[in-house]
This record gives C-alpha cells, structure tokens and sequence, in this order.
C-alpha cells in the first residue's frame, strides 16, 4: 500500500507542476469530496471552494506554477517542498517571483487527499516583495531585528 501512495503522491506533483485552469476539471481525481484546504489566506472545506482559490490564483497572476523539489511518504501521510512561481499582474509584469513552502497532505485509504495544508511565510515570501507594502515590510522586520 505504501509503494501506491509514493506513486499517487508523485502523481499528485505532477499535477501541481502542470496546474492550468482546464487541469482543475481533474480536482476530483486527487481529492476527496469534502477535502479541506488551508494556506495561510484560506481554510475551505470541498472540491468547489478549492477550485475557486485556484480560480483566483489564475485571474489574479501570471503564468503561476509549482516546483515540487522534494516529496516525503510517511504512512498515509505527505509533505512536498515546493517553489510556487509566478509573476504579478497588478505591479510588475517582467519579474518571476518565487515563494518557497511546503504542504502536509492526508490521504485516505484511496490514496485522495481528505487534509492538505500550506505552510510558507507570507511576510517574507509575499508581502516584502509588493511595492509600498514591501518597504514597510523590510523595514519592521529590520526594527524587530535591532
């Protein structure tokens, strides 16, 4: 059962490394009905309020995608360490930024995922890299640093 699980969970990657929004049809191959969802914005229970923040992601960024650089099975368990690109559509349009994190996945005895959990620092990895707010930003971080 465990060698399945690695199999889905690389499965399950490689979805996350070619997400689009006509890929999001495919949400229900990888999780279950009632899954819950939750970054450090949402906390969502079901299919459809997951796809909608996928939803979102794609109007509000460009070309965003996921690197998935490591991925560790433990039992009925996952956590994938990733690097989510994308570029701003709002402020710049010429940068890729980069956030690094990591997600805690549950399986269930069909190898979909029932809990999945985003773990990543929005100060640093989100808010310091928007203009005016990043600035404020760095600077507290200097302030609490001294």
């Amino acid at each position: 059962m465990n060698h399945d699980l690695r199999d889905r969970v690389a499965g399950l990657s490689r979805w996350y490394a070619a997400i689009s929004p006509a890929s999001l049809a495919e949400l229900p191959q990888w999780y279950t009905p009632d899954a819950r969802f939750k970054d450090p914005f949402n906390d969502v229970r079901g299919i459809g309020e997951i796809r909608r923040i996928f939803e979102h992601m794609f109007e509000s960024l460009h070309g965003p995608h996921f690197v998935v650089t490591r991925q560790i099975v433990d039992g009925q368990q996952a956590f994938l360490v990733w690097e989510f690109r994308f570029r701003f559509k709002r402020f710049d349009t010429v940068t890729e930024q980069v956030v690094h994190g990591g997600s805690h996945i549950t399986l269930n005895e069909h190898g979909l995922v029932s809990e999945h959990r985003d773990y990543w620092d929005a100060a640093e990895e989100l808010y310091e890299k928007l203009p005016v707010v990043g600035g404020l930003m760095r600077w507290l971080k200097r302030r609490a640093n001294t």
